[in-house]
């Protein structure tokens, strides 16, 4: 349920807005070595320091470009960016990238421009960007890469491949145009081409890049251009839920009275679903999610084998519930932190400071091998091509 760090492979690599460290995690698992890490929260740097030590943590503003991009090695090959998402989503009222955490963007792209250009990018942000400001978040974001030299290629990919979690996210990988020319993919053309490779890539049938995603890309006009990598959708090899989730009677189970109310939250259809499966001899392991329904706080039930996508605690409707239902007994209780780290395919990651912190931390991560897949499929292949030519 995690990775484990190999030799260096002599590829070097930032990330901004770091966190705790699941892209360096996911990253050094094929020989990447983090060479600088920036974030501007102390407690997401007591769990990355706790795992990776703090000789390369830089606790900063990112618009601090000065500051930021003197201690960046002119020798990166990788910038990696997991830019707030709070002003793409409901929580942030769809401020978009305007708004006062996700604007931290442009700092990033600021910092890009200050330093020798990496000849990798990887960002990775909410799917609420493709409908922030109905796309137009999206295409600025992209021109102002384009702006940077980047040639760019967008995805969407599901940590459910890999792990019992909805968590979809996406991706755009960027390769600089000083070393595009290295690379064997399909690019987008000026001028109408009958039967163009890169048209004929993005319109086939895909769950990578939905047609939402690739009307986005098709109409936004990049001063350098598109590239489609050769990125395939992953064959799903998660586990079960259940083996994700400690069911020991030691955990901290819900007495009869929470779990009552809890139930009695939930709508007619859910609670039938839970009375179905009671008395079988086979115990099903859920999730549920407290959210405001017209004007209600509704228990919702998602007894699939898949939990919800893990949330900072930001309020007790954030924070996911679990729920065990078989063999005649009923049991509830708040996922643990050790539980989230399991499901953002880091198991085995130190656990620092109080429960909402933890919680917090990985709440607001990237899943490890959802970046290992990218890794496998992109950003390695991409540099072992830029290698072999400019070695």
């Amino acid at each position: 349920m995690g990775s484990t760090a190999t030799k260096s492979s002599g590829r070097k690599f930032c990330e901004f807005f770091a966190g705790i460290g699941l892209v360096r995690y996911g990253l050094e698992s094929s020989g990447w070595e983090c060479v600088y890490a920036n974030d501007n929260d102390e407690k997401k740097r007591e769990q990355y320091v706790a795992r990776f030590g703090d000789s390369d943590f830089h606790l900063c503003n990112v618009f601090d470009t000065e500051s930021v991009a003197s201690r960046i090695p002119r020798d990166v090959t990788l910038a990696t960016a997991s830019f707030p998402c709070v002003d793409l989503s409901l929580a942030g009222h769809w401020k978009g990238i305007e708004g006062s955490h996700s604007s931290a963007v442009f700092g990033f792209l600021d910092c890009l421009n200050a330093i020798d250009a990496p000849r990798l990018l990887l960002l990775e942000n909410v799917v609420g960007l493709l409908s922030s400001k109905d796309g137009a978040d999206f295409k600025r974001l992209c021109q102002l890469l384009a702006e940077s030299g980047y040639w760019l290629d967008a995805f969407q990919l599901d940590a459910r491949y890999f792990v019992p979690q909805s968590r979809p996210r996406v991706f755009l990988v960027g390769i600089h145009e000083s070393v595009i020319d290295t690379c064997e993919f399909a690019r987008s053309t000026d001028d109408f081409v009958l039967g163009d490779s890169w048209e004929s890539r993005i319109q086939s049938p895909s769950k990578l890049r939905p047609r939402r995603l690739t009307d986005l890309m098709r109409t936004t006009s990049l001063k350098t251009g598109w590239f489609c990598s050769d990125i395939s959708e992953p064959p799903v090899e998660r586990q079960e839920l259940a083996e994700f989730i400690d069911l020991d009677d030691g955990q901290e189970w819900w007495n009869e009275k929470q779990v009552t109310k809890h139930f009695e939250m939930m709508s007619d259809s859910h609670r039938e679903q839970v009375e179905a499966i009671l008395n079988d001899e086979q115990v099903v392991v859920g999730t549920i999610f407290r959210r405001k329904r017209h004007g209600a706080t509704r228990a919702e039930v998602r007894l699939d084998g898949i939990a919800g996508c893990l949330r900072t605690p930001k309020g007790g409707s954030a924070r996911q519930i679990v729920i065990v239902v078989g063999e005649g007994r009923l049991r509830m209780r708040w996922m643990s932190p050790r539980e989230y780290a399991r499901l953002q395919g880091a198991g085995d990651f130190p656990l620092v400071g109080k429960v909402n912190q933890q919680l917090f931390g990985f709440g607001d991560a990237v899943c490890v091998p959802v970046i290992e897949w990218i890794d496998k499929q992109v950003l390695s292949p991409v540099a072992k091509m830029i290698e072999s030519v400019t070695a």
